[in-house]
């Protein structure tokens, strides 16, 4: 593995491991439940993107490379801002439900879709993510391209396994709820006849 894929794999667990799993301890962990704001999952998702996109924009990318802060302040805004997206998810239930479904489709479409850009762009993106790695070998270009393919590939296994996963799993959950629902006004209904 490249440089880069290394890279897109450490925001994956950033992302897609370690954040979903710290709101899930962190939603279990506490008894308190409010009641959550309708925007917030909206805002949630969209700070979400914007991290995920500003971050992958090349100028950023290579500012993070040449700055240790730089490359905290990244790593640590795209994990804040998945475990924010996570924690709403979360706590979204009953018939509201639907909500997080379309944050998570909403979120994996524009996530492969900078995984796609990544596979089929037909230059290397980050050059100069390969020259700080000392890729200056023969073939380096090719390297470099080949880098960033594996890595929108890692990106496009990684989607459909969190994303699409939680909201099947989200949408399972919803309907059971609403069977049981169903099941205990109609047990209800027949009690009063």
């Amino acid at each position: 593995m490249g440089p880069l894929a290394t890279h897109m794999a450490v925001h994956i667990l950033l992302m897609n491991l370690a954040a979903p799993l710290a709101a899930f301890a962190v939603t279990r962990v506490r008894l308190q439940r409010r009641e959550i704001a309708g925007w917030a999952l909206a805002l949630a998702t969209f700070a979400q993107i914007a991290a995920l996109w500003a971050w992958h924009v090349p100028p950023s990318l290579n500012r993070a490379l040449e700055f240790p802060t730089v490359h905290l302040l990244m790593n640590a805004s795209l994990f804040l801002t998945a475990f924010l997206f996570w924690r709403v998810v979360l706590r979204l239930h009953g018939q509201r439900s639907w909500q997080p479904i379309v944050a998570l489709l909403i979120t994996s479409k524009l996530y492969c879709l900078l995984a796609v850009l990544f596979v089929f762009a037909p230059r290397a993106l980050y050059p100069a993510f390969a020259a700080s790695h000392a890729a200056h070998a023969t073939g380096a270009v090719n390297a470099t391209l080949a880098d960033q393919q594996l890595a929108g590939l890692i990106m496009l296994v990684a989607c459909p396994v969190t994303y699409v996963l939680a909201g099947i799993v989200i949408a399972a959950r919803w309907l059971l709820t609403m069977e049981k629902d169903e099941a205990g006004s109609r047990t209800g209904a027949a009690a009063w006849t």
